[in-house]
């Protein structure tokens, strides 16, 4: 099922996670997790990718594996630092294979580009690319708080409205703490002209070495009343976190939100906590 379709259904089964490839190799616990989330009927599970190769292989086999589970797979695919013949080879594969929707994303750029493959600068020149050599439903990533590398909110909105342009059909967002952010996020993005589905980005918050290494080197903030919380009762953390992501993901549920996407961090426990608090 393509985006446009999933994302045009009832919005409020419209849940989704992300996982990543186990460092370790090890698959057969993130497949538990898997099974455990299987429950709650996502409507995608999104796994990241390195576009330079190195877990290349490794993901096709994860992504065959998620749709033997009777679940819906959507690859990351970052271009930064690779070139157009690699793209189109591992989309090619992923049509293949029954992939139906990608999300096309820049990455993260290395401290020495001299030696960066410069066929992408931009995520917005990778959605056009997969536009022009496949089917594929494409998504993109918004930063409600702005992207680190933009001089401001309306410049990166701008730089979304052109990934839309070239062919994108759903945003979903870096993770956010604060849904009032989120909500003018949105305001402004439909004031831009953009109509696509915007996917709320939720983290649940583990403790508070995990939300600092998280939100390194992003513009996201944590609230005060949260960090606190987590700092000064560190042994009910995920209680606290749980709770927190709950009362989030009410309030996005009653004001209508396109959908929720959980990082996963490839563990199911606080995930599935949330979920039955909202019996879903």
């Amino acid at each position: 099922m393509e985006l446009k379709e999933i994302y045009s259904q009832d919005k409020s089964r419209a849940i989704s996670f992300e996982i990543f490839p186990p460092k370790n190799g090890d698959i057969s616990t993130l497949f538990d997790e898997l099974r455990i989330l299987k429950k709650y009927k996502p409507a995608l599970i999104s796994l990241t990718y390195g576009a330079d190769g190195s877990t290349r292989d490794f993901s096709i086999e994860l992504l065959k594996m998620i749709s033997d589970l009777e679940l819906t797979p959507m690859p990351h695919l970052t271009c930064v630092c690779t070139n157009k013949e690699l793209v189109e080879h591992y989309i090619v594969q992923m049509e293949n294979i029954g992939i139906e929707n990608i999300l096309a994303l820049r990455g993260n750029l290395p401290q020495n580009q001299n030696f960066c493959n410069k066929d992408f600068k931009f995520a917005n020149e990778l959605v056009d690319f997969i536009q022009q050599k496949t089917t594929l439903s494409i998504g993109v990533a918004g930063y409600p708080y702005s992207h680190i590398e933009s001089m401001n909110l309306k410049q990166d909105i701008e730089n979304l409205k052109r990934k839309v342009d070239s062919g994108a059909s759903a945003i979903f967002t870096q993770m956010f703490f604060e849904n009032e952010v989120f909500y003018k996020f949105v305001e402004n993005v439909r004031n831009a002209g953009i109509s696509v589905p915007i996917i709320a980005g939720i983290l649940p918050d583990r403790n508070l070495t995990e939300i600092h290494k998280m939100t390194k080197d992003t513009n996201v903030t944590i609230p005060i009343y949260l960090e606190g919380n987590l700092e000064k009762y560190q042994n009910d953390a995920i209680d606290i976190g749980v709770d927190f992501a709950t009362q989030q993901v009410l309030d996005l549920i009653k004001n209508k939100v396109d959908g929720i996407h959980f990082y996963t961090l490839n563990k199911s426990d606080m995930v599935s906590k949330i979920l039955n608090n909202l019996n879903i």
